[in-house]
């Protein structure tokens, strides 16, 4: 029986979701290895093929595919661990990185310290060589000035290079002679061409995007090859797919060319997951797993694609599926600051030594210690029992804050426990009510592991009136890998305007972008009948600093003068849509064409032929557990159920417990829950 398997490494486990032939699903664990990722990775895998009763060497033989969300490039960025990048400029801007757009802090934020550019001034080397805005070449590239800087970079110990020459995106002679030289003088030093990582007219985010690439290619090459290496010793002779920052996969050789692709790549799989979850319009996706609780949102049944995400203090550069994080996960330390108010996270105990409750070492209070304390986690059934919790180990970890804050135990277990919810709802605010939307318009979907203990209250607070508990929750990130396709994003630089519109000139742009988007899906192996083409452009108002995407058809390819009222129009109706005014009788520039190509893979949608048995008669309670309730001050018996004794219709009424293998789920008073055909739980709140 063939076999298709996604891996997600998250901050405590490793996510494994497989599917078989038949659509049937199933979801292992393991515990995630810091510093040695791939270990973790082929362990959860033999985890997986116990489950299945089959050896490793078996269980590997019978892959087809295994996809993959890597945390190896962020974690490098978020904790500054990069290597050591030299950076190639326009003689007379060497300070693009320093000065970057000019963006505006908070308006009470007057003391910050100017911050640090991405690569320091004594690694940043310019040359002499124009290019105009026409692609006209006003001074020739000096040569002498690029070998001059690669005999700097060799004794500075520079492990990549990154080159931003003004306008290579109009023409790259420039940039393609520099890395000619570079590869003569540095041979074996990866160099990144800005041009190619991200074609865009503006040089702060196409240089950012070059000199972060830079930063992360050995990295990223070194985990890409001890990966494939691992799974070749194993036997592994499928095909391996890593995802990528605009929800999709990409075939190994593409993500080493463009590494920065996967930087955040693994939450942007939770929201392609909600997407095929439900067909609600507006849909919240809270994914909290063990270091972190990350956020994302679908308008209108789309995927939000955000140009603007940030690494500390600098633009990525390129667009990525729009994913907020914060320190809110179940392994989050509670500590009480000097103030005497309860802090929860950022700070995490993570996989090693991990909650204390794990018994590993753990000493400090988190927020999974708390749910053991309050009743909600069963300790003897953690993992579905595979993984026993010690609860004295929490208890003594909560006692810490209970007699810091002088309350009880369970009070303070509570107050853990609550702050987390409210931390999590500002993230969920942040990226809803502070963009203009409502969240009660929303429907929530749950992912990982531990959101299902939390959304009850967070639906409260935040006046939700449905969510979803997915069957593979704890995996919902893998399940969006399970599910995605293919795909990549191409852009060319072509200045227009509906003025003076250059139908030639956007023709022969969309031409090539199409080429290489068909290029692209060529060389991962998708057919022809299963490729599609997704067309935006960047526009703006005449005058205006910055550009939004705006999405259009173009049959073919090919646009004409026809279609031009019909673009400006797709203009004035976003641009309203983002800042609530539109002003008709303005000139539209058009400064910037993009392509997404999505390839659809073998196998994708077959988890929808797996359906549940309608529930005949009484659901079967497993069992009563006491928890503790913060309205009465006392702990209360409430029914236990096992979802995977649940079947298509069954209604449970909160407040109860849910429990699977690899999540519990907490349903409040006036909560009532059912059981969709795929086994989802789809709460409605009274």
């Amino acid at each position: 029986m063939a076999y298709q398997v996604c891996i997600d490494i998250g901050g405590t486990f490793t996510d494994c979701l497989v599917s078989n032939s038949k659509g049937e699903i199933a979801i292992f664990k393991s515990p995630t290895t810091p510093g040695e990722f791939e270990k973790g990775f082929i362990n959860v895998l033999h985890v997986a093929a116990e489950g299945y009763g089959l050896s490793g060497a078996d269980f590997m033989r019978e892959i087809d595919l295994i996809v993959h969300g890597s945390t190896v490039s962020t974690n490098a960025l978020v904790e500054r661990k990069t290597v050591k990048v030299g950076l190639i400029l326009t003689a007379g801007h060497q300070d693009i990185l320093v000065l970057r757009e000019g963006p505006r802090k908070g308006a009470f934020q007057w003391r910050l310290n100017y911050p640090d550019p991405y690569v320091p001034r004594h690694l940043t080397k310019t040359v002499a060589g124009r290019i105009d805005a026409r692609g006209r070449e006003l001074a020739p590239l000096s040569l002498d000035d690029v070998r001059k800087a690669a005999a700097e970079f060799r004794g500075l110990g520079v492990e990549a290079i990154a080159v931003g020459l003004l306008w290579s995106v109009v023409n790259p002679a420039h940039e393609l002679a520099v890395r000619e030289i570079l590869d003569k003088e540095l041979p074996g030093i990866p160099v990144t061409l800005s041009h190619e990582i991200n074609p865009m007219p503006r040089e702060y985010k196409r240089i950012i995007a070059a000199a972060i690439d830079a930063s992360i290619n050995p990295i990223v090459r070194t985990y890409i090859e001890k990966l494939k290496t691992a799974l070749d010793e194993e036997g592994f002779a499928g095909e391996l797919l890593l995802a990528n920052c605009v929800g999709g996969m990409m075939p190994l050789a593409d993500m080493i060319r463009k590494p920065i692709y996967s930087v955040m790549s693994g939450p942007t799989l939770a929201p392609m997951a909600a997407l095929a979850l439900s067909d609600e319009p507006d849909i919240i996706v809270g994914d909290m797993g063990g270091t972190t609780f990350d956020v994302s949102a679908l308008r209108d049944h789309q995927i939000i694609v955000t140009p603007d995400s940030m690494i500390h203090d600098d633009s990525l550069g390129i667009p990525k599926v729009d994913v907020r994080s914060v320190g809110a996960g179940g392994g989050s330390i509670a500590f009480v600051d000097e103030g005497g108010l309860l802090q929860v996270g950022p700070r995490s105990a993570g996989a090693r030594p991990g909650p204390a409750c794990y018994g590993q070492g753990g000493t400090e209070p988190t927020v999974t210690d708390a749910n053991v304390v309050l009743g909600i986690v069963d300790p003897d059934y953690f993992l579905g029992g595979k993984m026993q919790l010690k609860r004295e180990l929490a208890e003594a970890a909560v006692d810490k804050i209970a007699a810091r804050l002088g309350v009880t135990r369970e009070q303070a277990a509570y107050a853990i426990y609550t702050t987390s919810n409210h931390n999590m709802v500002a993230a969920i605010e942040e990226i809803t009510v502070r963009e203009g939307i409502n969240p009660r318009d929303s429907f929530f979907v749950c992912g990982g592991g531990a959101t299902a203990i939390h959304i009850a209250e967070m639906a409260d607070i935040l006046g939700l009136k449905r969510y979803m508990v997915p069957r593979f929750m704890a995996g919902l990130s893998a399940f969006g890998g399970l599910i995605s396709d293919i795909r990549s994003e191409e852009s060319a630089v072509l200045l227009t305007s509906d003025a003076d519109f250059n139908v030639a000139g956007v023709n022969d742009a969309l031409k090539r972008l199409k080429q290489a988007g068909d290029n692209f899906l060529a060389e991962a192996g998708v057919a022809p009948e299963n490729r599609q083409f997704e067309f935006s452009f960047l526009g703006r108002y005449e005058y205006q600093s910055f550009e939004i995407e705006v999405p259009f058809e173009a049959k073919d390819g090919v646009v004409s003068e026809g279609d031009l009222p019909g673009l400006v129009e797709a203009f004035h109706k976003m641009h309203e849509r983002i800042y609530s005014i539109r002003a008709d009788n303005d000139v539209v520039e058009f400064t910037a064409w993009k392509l997404r190509a999505i390839g659809k893979r073998s196998g994708q949608d077959i988890w929808q032929k797996n359906t549940l048995p309608d529930q005949n008669g009484p659901i079967d309670l497993k069992a009563r557990r006491g928890i503790y309730q913060q309205e009465s001050g006392r702990v209360e018996t409430v029914p236990v159920y096992e979802l995977a004794q649940l079947r298509a219709g069954a209604q449970l009424a909160g407040p109860c417990l849910v429990e699977a293998e690899t999540f519990t789920a907490y349903l409040k008073d006036q909560h009532q829950g059912q059981i969709d055909r795929y086994g989802n739980l789809v709460v409605n709140i009274a």
